[in-house]
């Protein structure tokens, strides 16, 4: 029981950094500028699904799949890795740094809890109290959906958008007007294929990893009703 309560305090704390990120955006920004970015598409599945896995591990209930608590941990990881080693990384060509020393107060609050806390916080809820070997090599291909999805939104919307609009392309790597649309097709396939890799090895991670800290969850089926239980 004390394992299955610190699961749920662990994912409500996850959710509500998510939560609070978010709200601040929202408040000190444009919410249609905000609700367009990659960050804010990750954190909002993190606050969806982490809330939903607080309270079915106060419940004692089953996980949401596999294939969406991967799948939120993996965007999340990429949310965070895209940021530090790319955005705030002063040696990328794509970086933002000068943007990013111009954050403070609650922004620079909000900076922390998008892209370093919950990303932090998530891989180690996949370490600690998520149970192993659920996840499968056809996951990270599925996965794949998300982020091209994302893609083909940022790009429609920066096209829909007036020339010399701020924000109109929300991050460096996908700027069409800055590359061009085969620069940036380049850009795209050199991600999917890092974030196919990085999938691969969440899945691999997954199938070696020992269960630590993770709950027990109620059997659907009496341990009595087949020889395999």
């Amino acid at each position: 029981m004390i394992a299955a309560g610190f699961a749920a305090s662990f994912r409500a704390l996850i959710a509500l950094a998510a939560t609070v990120g978010l709200v601040i955006e929202c408040v000190y920004g444009s919410v249609p500028v905000v609700l367009s970015f990659f960050t804010i598409w990750t954190n909002i599945l993190v606050a969806v699904v982490f809330g939903l896995c607080a309270v079915r591990a106060w419940q004692r209930r089953p996980e949401p799949g596999p294939l969406w608590r991967g799948g939120v941990l993996l965007f999340i990881l990429i949310t965070g890795l895209v940021f530090h080693l790319v955005l705030d990384n002063p040696s990328s060509p794509f970086n933002v740094v000068e943007d990013l020393d111009k954050l403070s107060g609650a922004r620079a609050v909000s900076n922390q809890l998008l892209h370093t806390v919950t990303p932090i916080a998530a891989a180690l809820d996949f370490v600690l109290l998520t149970a192993p070997r659920r996840l499968r090599p056809r996951h990270a291909a599925q996965w794949l959906a998300f982020p091209f999805l994302y893609l083909a939104f940022a790009l429609v919307r920066g096209a829909l958008l007036a020339p010399g609009t701020k924000t109109r392309y929300t991050y460096p790597f996908i700027d069409v007007a800055e590359y061009g649309y085969a620069r940036v097709a380049v850009n795209g396939l050199v991600l999917g294929l890092a974030f196919y890799a990085l999938g691969l090895a969440l899945v691999t991670a997954d199938r070696f990893r020992p269960a630590l800290l993770t709950p027990r969850e109620n059997r659907i089926s009496s341990p009595a009703d087949g020889p395999l239980k």
